[in-house]
């Protein structure tokens, strides 16, 4: 389910789907992408060459950018792996999004227009809230973005009953934000999510019995790079 954010638009069809997947592209940049080719070469046909070979140049650059490349994590029990490719911003002690109690990890990884923006699920089990809240589009890096942003949040629960979060943030030139899970959804660890489109960034949120295993600065990979692990 896509969501509110991305309500009254144009949703990706199975067909578009299967082609984006061929092509290793997430389906709202296929979308997007193969408009700009056919229309393009429309306007070759039409006898309009320099404008048609423009924006069949441009679809190229933003099937790039929606490139969806398969990521398998090597473990998924008892850690946290990457939502978001990027660089890791900043990591705080903070209470969970809209709750008190115990202080949780906040991991903040930073997305520019160069990364993939595909998300993934940082842990496995069920989706236990789907939230999103409108903003202000303020430059994503900023620690303030996390509360101003447009922004969704992701609400999790592993089978042991402990409590995840992840938040979609738009940044400032990130204007639409993607989610496809809703409540009661199970979900796998690694496993795509949504995306944000041009540039945002996501904060993850764990309980504190685990351990941080990035430092701020570092890179990190969707579905690949583990974030946070259970203290043994």
């Amino acid at each position: 389910m896509v969501s509110d954010i991305d309500s009254g638009r144009p949703r990706p069809g199975p067909v578009i789907g299967r082609v984006a997947s061929a092509i290793g592209i997430a389906a709202e940049g296929a979308m997007i992408s193969l408009g700009l080719l056919v229309g393009g070469t429309v306007l070759i046909v039409l006898g309009l060459k320099i404008l048609g070979a423009i924006i069949v140049l441009i679809a190229i650059p933003i099937a790039l950018f929606f490139r969806d490349p398969d990521r398998f994590p090597a473990k998924t029990e008892n850690v946290v792996i990457s939502g978001a490719d990027g660089k890791v911003t900043d990591i705080a002690e903070v209470s969970f999004p809209g709750a008190g109690g115990p202080l949780y990890h906040r991991v903040s990884v930073f997305m520019s227009p160069l990364n993939v923006h595909v998300n993934r699920a940082p842990v496995g089990g069920e989706v236990t809230m789907v939230k999103h809240t409108a903003g202000e589009f303020r430059a994503a890096f900023r620690d303030e973005a996390s509360e101003h942003n447009e922004r969704n949040l992701i609400a999790m629960q592993d089978s042991q009953g402990r409590v995840f979060g992840m938040i979609q943030v738009a940044g400032y030139l990130a204007r639409r934000i993607v989610c496809r899970l809703r409540a009661r959804d199970r979900i796998q660890a690694g496993q795509r999510i949504g995306l944000i489109m041009f540039g945002s960034r996501v904060d993850h949120f764990f309980p504190p019995e685990y351990r941080v295993t990035v430092t701020t600065g570092q890179r990190v990979r969707a579905g690949e790079t583990i974030i946070g692990a259970v203290e043994q």
